[in-house]
């Protein structure tokens, strides 16, 4: 009885089986965790990694369109959207790695490979067609404002689970994504409209 016992506790003691075995394959859809002493509520932590892995295709997505605006815009403000554009690229990248790394400290897997982004991703489809400024300023003031959409999705259905600090990261995300978006858009913007206008045109 007693050699059971001893076998069960140098089991326990056993440093996979506290955190790197093939763990729990959690409630949230199959989403896999690995045992961690995180004190969210492992459906919380679940459900908080498919939310951050589905804004994480997103955040690849944006980066990846990104770049394509700045490898092909052409015209009288080249070197300013050029620019622009890179500046935008190098900014996603660090909220890519945000994302991903609360993704992994909530003892999820960070899936960011491209053919899952390309599968997952909730933005339109970046025309390969364009060349000019004006029609990239268009087509990536959409995706910005999508992501940033997106985001406040993800930040509010955070918020009812409990999870302040990926809220937290989801809300440093967007509010630079708004920026960048106010970048842009400010290349194509000329008149004001009144909130009572924006309103009548919806």
């Amino acid at each position: 009885m007693a050699s059971k016992k001893q076998g069960n506790g140098a089991r326990q003691s056993n440093p996979d089986a506290r955190g790197v075995s093939r763990l729990a394959q959690q409630a949230a859809e199959g989403t896999l965790l690995y045992e961690t002493k995180n004190p969210l509520p492992v459906e919380t932590r679940a459900r908080a990694v498919e939310l951050l892995n589905h804004r994480l295709a997103d955040c690849i997505d944006l980066q990846s369109q990104t770049k394509q605006a700045h490898w092909n815009v052409k015209g009288p403000h080249f070197i300013g959207l050029h620019k622009l554009f890179d500046e935008i690229y190098e900014a996603a990248e660090e909220y890519v790695d945000l994302i991903a790394e609360r993704v992994v400290q909530l003892g999820g897997i960070a899936e960011g490979t491209v053919r899952v982004c390309a599968e997952r991703s909730t933005l339109s489809e970046y025309p390969l067609v364009l060349s000019s400024g004006e029609e990239h300023v268009t087509a990536l003031s959409d995706v910005l404002a999508q992501f940033s959409g997106k985001a406040r999705e993800a930040i509010d259905e955070l918020d009812e689970l409990g999870d302040p600090d990926s809220m937290d990261i989801l809300t440093e995300v967007s509010r630079g994504v708004d920026k960048w978006l106010w970048f842009v858009e400010a290349h194509e913007q000329t008149r004001p409209v009144s909130a009572q206008g924006a309103r009548s045109q919806r």
